[in-house]
């Protein structure tokens, strides 16, 4: 079984920048993707950046290319997602998230992803 735990949200001035953690316990042998979504008051949850466990390979939604990273550390066994340039639209809630389903390339779908962590709160004022 895996277990995600985010670390690292705050508040910050627009143009600023933040990294979010993940922490994952357990095998990491049976998760093929891990990612990163947001959710904004009154909106849908949405996919930001994503990372292929066995290939290494990364995407990211268009809104945030150029201006988020997503890596990871595989001796801390965490997940992390540098935030830079951040703007008050990129204000959200920020889960990190698994799929233990096979796949050549990282679903975006939210439904894709069967674990999730219990969220961090990013706050960018103007």
């Amino acid at each position: 079984e895996v277990q995600l735990v985010e670390s690292g949200g705050g508040s910050v001035q627009s143009g600023g920048s933040l990294r979010l953690s993940c922490e994952v316990s357990g095998s990491l042998r049976s998760v093929y993707c891990m990612g990163w979504f947001r959710q904004a008051p009154g909106k849908e949850r949405e996919g930001v950046a994503f990372k292929n466990i066995p290939y290494g390979g990364t995407a990211y939604t268009s809104s945030v290319r150029g201006r988020f990273t997503i890596s990871r550390d595989n001796a801390k066994n965490t997940l992390y997602l540098q935030m830079d340039i951040l703007k008050p639209e990129d204000t959200a809630m920020y889960y990190c998230a698994a799929d233990r389903t096979f796949r050549d390339a990282c679903s975006m779908s939210v439904t894709a992803f069967d674990t999730w962590g219990q969220g961090a709160q990013v706050t960018v004022s103007s």
